[in-house]
C-alpha cells in the first residue's frame, strides 16, 4: 500500500492519507467531506470558504470556520447580501477570518448573485454532478479541475459570481458530495459505515 493510497486511521479503518496530518482533518473527512449537501445556505458556506481558502492551507480556514460563520451572519445568503461597505470595514478589522478585501467583497457579491439566481444555488451547482461515478485508488488519481467544475466556474461567472474558478468550484463539489473523491477502500466512500471520531 503506497503512502497516497487509504491507509489506517487511530482505529484500524482505512481513511484517505490527507485525513490523518491533524485532529481537525479528521473529523472533517469523516462526518462532513464528500457527504451530499443540497441547502444553500450551506452550498454557500462550501463555496465562500473554498474562495477564501485559496492561496492558503485548508486547515487554517477549518479552524476559523467557526469565526467565519459568526463574521458572515452563519453564511445566510440573504443576510450576507445585504451586507454594506460598513460590513467589509468590519470584516477587515476580524482577526478571526482571513481578512482579504478582495475575498471579502467577493463573498458579499457572490450572496447577491445567489439571491438574483433563477434557480437555488443547490439546483445550479448540482447540475453539474458528472454521469460516471470514478473511483479513485490514490490521491494521484484525483483531479484539481474537472469538465464539470469548469462548467460550473464557467455558470457561476456568467451569473455574477466570483472567485469561483474551476478549481474552486471542484473543491467545493468535493466537500459537498456533488462528486465523491474518498479513495478506494477508504471508510467515508459508505458514509453508513464511518464510526464517530
Amino acid at each position: 500500500m503506497s503512502a497516497d493510497q487509504a491507509v489506517p486511521g487511530p482505529d484500524g479503518l482505512l481513511r484517505c492519507p490527507w485525513s490523518l496530518s491533524a485532529p481537525d482533518y479528521l473529523g472533517y473527512h469523516d462526518n462532513e467531506w464528500g457527504r451530499p449537501v443540497h441547502d444553500d445556505n450551506m452550498l454557500f458556506e462550501h463555496l465562500c470558504l473554498e474562495a477564501f481558502q485559496s492561496g492558503l492551507s485548508w486547515l487554517t480556514i477549518l479552524r476559523k470556520r467557526e469565526n467565519f460563520r459568526a463574521a458572515f451572519s452563519g453564511f445566510e445568503i440573504e443576510a450576507v447580501a445585504s451586507f454594506g461597505q460598513g460590513d467589509v470595514v468590519r470584516l477587515l478589522a476580524d482577526g478571526g477570518i482571513v481578512r482579504n478585501r478582495a475575498k471579502i467583497e467577493a463573498a458579499i457579491g457572490n450572496a447577491r448573485a445567489a439571491v438574483a439566481l433563477p434557480v437555488g444555488l443547490g439546483e445550479l451547482i448540482w447540475k453539474f454532478a458528472p454521469d460516471d461515478v470514478r473511483v479513485p485508488v490514490s490521491l494521484s488519481d484525483v483531479p484539481s479541475s474537472t469538465p464539470e467544475s469548469k462548467a460550473l466556474s464557467k455558470e457561476l461567472r456568467r451569473h455574477g459570481f466570483s472567485f469561483t474558478g474551476p478549481v474552486t468550484a471542484y473543491a467545493t463539489m468535493q466537500s459537498c458530495g456533488v462528486v465523491n473523491d474518498h479513495l478506494a477502500g477508504c471508510v467515508s466512500r459508505d458514509p453508513g459505515r464511518v464510526a464517530s471520531s
